[in-house]
C-alpha cells in the first residue's frame, strides 16, 4: 500500500496523517487494535453493539484491515525496508438482519381475537332495521340480478360479472348495465365471442369500464378453457382471475356456492366497524382480518349484504334510515 494510500485512511480515520510512511503506518495499526478491543460510550463502559447496524467507519476498518494485514515489504522515506506481518482478520457469522418491517405478519386467525363489548346487541338492532331488504344492493346487487332460471353455470358467472362491474360503480349503474348485458346475452361464450370494441360500448355506464372490458375478455377464455365455462369453485381460484380481488372472490363464493371461507368488506364496512370500534384497522383487507378474528362464522355469510346494506341507507337514504330506527323495538339504541 503506498504512501499516500495510508494517509488518505489516517485522514478517513480522523487521525493524523503526517510522518514517515512507518510512522504512518504504525499509527494505522494501533488504531485498528484499539478499536478492535474497545466497543463502548464516551464514559469508558462497555456498549453492546447492534450485530445488524453497519455504518462508515466499521466499513473503513474492514478495509484498512484486509490491506494491512497481508505480508509485505514496504520503504519509508529513508529507503529502510521494512517488513510487517500479521494475522489475517477473522470475520464473524454473519447475523440475521431481516428488517422486522419486512418479516411477514403473523396471520390472525378466526376465533383467536376478543369479540368487542356489546356486539350482539348492535348487530341484533342493525339486522332489524335491514329486514326490510330496501337498500340499493337489494334490488341491483350481485345477489338480486342474476339470472338462475337460465342454469347454474349461467347464474354463477352472472354473479362474478355483477360483482366485477361493481368496482367503483354504484349499484344502480351496475343493475342498469347487469339488464344490458342480458338481453345482449349474459353467458360465457357470449361473452367471449362479443368484440371488445362492443363490450365496451355495453358496459360503458361503468367505473373503468375499459379495464373491466379486457378483464371480462380474459376471464371468458380462461372459464372456457380450464373450468368448462364454469367459474372456479373456491375464492382462492377465483382470485387468480383477472380483475378479481378478495372482497369480491369471498362475495361470488357465498353468493354463487353457499360457502364462506372469508368475509367480503368494502368501505362501509370498513368506515362502521372502525367508528364502532369493532376493529382497528386502515384497510379494508385489515377490516377483514380483524372481523374474521372474532366474528362467529355463522355470520360471515350475511355480514357483508347486511351492512353494506346499512351503510348505504344511513348515507343515501337518511330519512327513511331515522324512520325505521324510530319505530324499531329499541329506538333510543338505533338512533344512537
Amino acid at each position: 500500500m503506498s504512501y499516500r494510500e495510508m494517509q488518505k485512511l489516517c485522514k478517513q480515520s480522523g487521525l493524523a496523517a503526517n510522518g514517515t510512511k512507518k510512522v504512518v503506518q504504525t499509527r494505522l495499526l494501533d488504531f485498528l487494535t484499539a478499536s478492535s478491543l474497545y466497543e463502548g460510550s464516551s464514559n469508558g463502559l462497555s456498549e453492546k453493539k447492534n450485530p445488524c447496524q453497519v455504518d462508515d467507519r466499521d466499513l473503513q476498518l474492514d478495509r484498512t484491515t484486509t490491506i494491512l494485514t497481508t505480508d509485505s515489504t514496504i520503504q519509508d522515506d529513508t529507503t529502510k525496508s521494512i517488513t510487517f506481518s500479521s494475522p489475517a482478520k477473522t470475520r464473524a457469522p454473519i447475523p440475521d438482519c431481516t428488517p422486522t418491517s419486512s418479516r411477514k405478519k403473523q396471520k390472525i386467525l378466526p376465533g383467536s381475537l376478543e369479540p368487542p363489548k356489546n356486539w350482539e346487541v348492535i348487530y341484533s338492532i342493525v339486522e332489524e332495521l335491514r329486514a326490510d331488504r330496501s337498500a340499493p344492493l337489494d334490488t341491483d346487487g350481485g345477489e338480486a340480478l342474476p339470472e338462475r332460471h337460465l342454469g347454474e353455470k349461467v347464474y354463477r358467472f352472472q354473479v362474478l360479472v355483477a360483482l366485477m362491474l361493481s368496482s367503483q360503480t354504484k349499484d344502480a349503474v351496475v343493475g342498469e348495465t347487469m339488464r344490458i348485458l342480458q338481453k345482449h346475452g349474459l353467458t360465457v361464450d357470449n361473452i367471449r365471442a362479443t368484440d371488445s370494441v362492443k363490450l365496451n360500448s355495453l358496459i360503458k355506464k361503468v367505473g373503468f369500464h375499459n379495464n373491466k372490458t379486457k378483464y371480462l375478455k380474459q376471464v371468458a377464455e380462461i372459464l372456457v378453457r380450464d373450468y368448462d365455462s364454469d367459474i372456479p369453485s373456491t375464492a382462492e381460484d377465483m382470485m387468480n382471475l383477472p380483475g378479481i380481488g378478495p372482497k369480491m372472490a369471498y362475495i361470488i363464493e357465498n353468493v354463487a356456492f353457499g360457502r364462506s371461507t372469508g368475509i367480503g368488506v368494502d368501505t362501509h364496512m370498513h368506515r362502521i366497524f372502525n367508528d364502532l370500534k369493532w376493529v382497528n384497522s386502515k384497510t379494508p383487507e385489515q377490516t377483514r382480518e380483524q372481523l374474521e378474528g372474532w366474528l362467529p362464522l355463522e355470520k360471515w355469510g350475511e355480514v357483508n349484504m347486511l351492512w353494506v346494506g346499512f351503510g348505504q341507507e344511513s348515507q343515501q337514504q337518511k330519512e327513511k334510515i331515522i324512520k325505521k330506527a324510530l319505530k324499531s323495538s329499541q329506538p333510543a339504541e338505533a338512533l344512537n
